[in-house]
């Protein structure tokens, strides 16, 4: 049986199978998988399953042979429409003359057989409801890393057929991400991807997971049985995760060229690209407010002095009251960072339980203890409360102004609170002048790194709380109880300001 190449001598990752004459309702496969990899991720079983790593594992192959092979509707996204030009290009390649490509956006392959692959984007977060209530029993997110998590959760909902016995799955693919926004994919993945996960799981085992109500929350649990969570039964999905090499490629590792311009990249996209490193340093945003290095040099200052230097000296608030979310708790000693607690939203319901959660960790305290809590919202009551009880509350409200507060060189003022707030807790991480100690938390970190800034009629302005909450996939809860302790404590680390 002849085999078709032409282009994917390049980078096809896949045996081709036609026959002149026969069509794919006669029983011939239109693609075939490649032994190892492409293949164990073509059977796997899992519900979500990341497929990749390295450059030129035949990614891109899989999803098209999935669509073309073994589901009935399928829809492969890119974060970007024109990225979408060569895949369609090969899926048009692999059909020969037993499909018809419509381009346009969104564009479709039609099969002889039936199947039908669609061609999708979603560039922005407003833009996701254009795919609500679209079924699709393949859905494929090619290089996810790209995608929020917000829009990857979204646009993956509608996973349905009503097909009788047609599978149903989610299938990613894509390199290790090279900016901070993508690395909620390593959080998602952690048992297969992320080197510091206490519990790692092997190459295409399956683990299964829960989520929250509201998204935000994945629970690893034993096994695929329902269990109660929040008042109703909740169904497991399994995931996986399967690396694939350039070696993995039969046709591209044998291009020599295509090896030499990998080799050829700059660490540590060069780790990312030959070998799938999940752990190679990302670059930072000229954007980002708080640089990596100054957030990980405040950690190894952690690690040096892990007991609590003197006595408590201010507590974040974040509040949450019921729901998915927790309210978090940041202590400050001095220029040391407690751990940060999580009280689930369940146990703060009111604000009489924040406000007594507060005044439990705080009123062993011997001397003054500054409780920075933001006053919007579900703040305001148990910052009543907490004045009520005579405590030294600050509250904050991070979208008043602030007045004529500047950076450290006074060459720019703030927009408001939350800008004053965040970009002092930056210049205290400096290394030219800081004794900061931060925790060694993940989550922490992802959250502190995510928050970016700009400039806005000569202010600085740091973006909101729901913008960063819509790249990570989560509220940054933790970064953001933090820096209300620090802003709180203002007055006794003047000399950071």
């Amino acid at each position: 049986m002849p085999q078709s190449r032409t282009r994917s001598d390049c980078w096809s990752s896949a045996i081709l199978r036609l026959a002149e004459g026969v069509t794919p309702e006669n029983g011939v496969k239109l693609w075939t998988p490649n032994p190892g990899p492409q293949t164990a991720a073509y059977e796997s079983l899992a519900d979500d399953l990341f497929y990749g790593g390295a450059a030129g594992g035949g990614k891109s192959d899989l999803l098209l042979g999935l669509g073309a092979e073994a589901h009935h509707r399928s829809v492969i996204f890119r974060r970007e429409f024109p990225e979408l030009t060569e895949l369609m290009e090969r899926a048009e390649e692999m059909a020969g003359g037993y499909g018809r490509l419509k381009r346009g956006s969104p564009g479709r392959l039609s099969l002889q057989s039936g199947r039908q692959i669609t061609f999708g984007s979603c560039p922005h977060n407003q833009n996701k409801k254009r795919w609500q209530g679209r079924p699709h029993d393949l859905k494929c997110f090619d290089e996810v890393t790209q995608f929020t998590r917000e829009i990857f959760v979204y646009l993956k909902t509608w996973e349905r057929s009503a097909m009788p016995g047609q599978r149903k799955r989610t299938v990613c693919t894509g390199n290790p991400p090279t900016d901070l926004e993508g690395a909620w994919v390593i959080d998602y993945w952690a048992p297969w991807i992320d080197p510091n996960h206490e519990n790692p799981a092997e190459p295409g085992e399956l683990r299964w997971f829960v989520t929250t109500k509201d998204g935000k929350t994945d629970t690893e649990v034993p096994d695929g049985e329902p269990i109660l969570m929040e008042g109703e039964m909740v169904y497991p999905r399994s995931r996986t995760f399967i690396p694939a090499l350039l070696s993995d490629n039969p046709y591209l590792s044998a291009d020599t060229d295509y090896l030499k311009v990998i080799q050829a990249t700059a660490e540590p996209m060069r780790s990312q690209l030959l070998y799938g490193k999940f752990d190679a340093v990302t670059d930072d945003s000229q954007w980002q407010v708080v640089p990596s290095d100054w957030f990980d040099a405040a950690v190894y200052r952690w690690e040096m002095n892990a007991e609590a230097i003197g006595k408590m000296t201010a507590l974040g608030v974040d509040v949450a009251r019921g729901g998915g979310d927790a309210t978090t708790l940041a202590p400050k000693h001095g220029d040391w960072f407690a751990e940060i607690e999580e009280i689930p939203g369940k146990q703060t319901k009111t604000g009489r339980e924040v406000a007594g959660a507060v005044v439990e960790r705080t009123s062993r305290v011997q001397g003054e203890v500054r409780i920075g809590i933001d006053v919007i919202g579900v703040g305001s009551s148990p910052y009543d409360l907490l004045v009520d009880a005579g405590a030294t509350v600050d509250g904050i409200n991070f979208g008043a102004g602030a007045g004529d507060t500047t950076d450290r060189s006074g060459k720019y003022k703030m927009l408001n609170v939350r800008a004053a707030a965040y970009w002092g807790f930056r210049e205290a991480l400096d290394p030219e002048y800081s004794r900061i100690m931060l925790p060694p938390d993940k989550a922490l970190r992802r959250e502190m790194l995510a928050a970016k800034w700009k400039l806005r009629g000569g202010k600085i302005q740091i973006e909101a709380k729901e913008e960063v909450k819509a790249r990570l996939g989560r509220s940054p809860d933790n970064a953001d109880a933090v820096v209300l302790a620090h802003y709180a404590d203002r007055n006794a680390t003047l000399e950071f300001w």
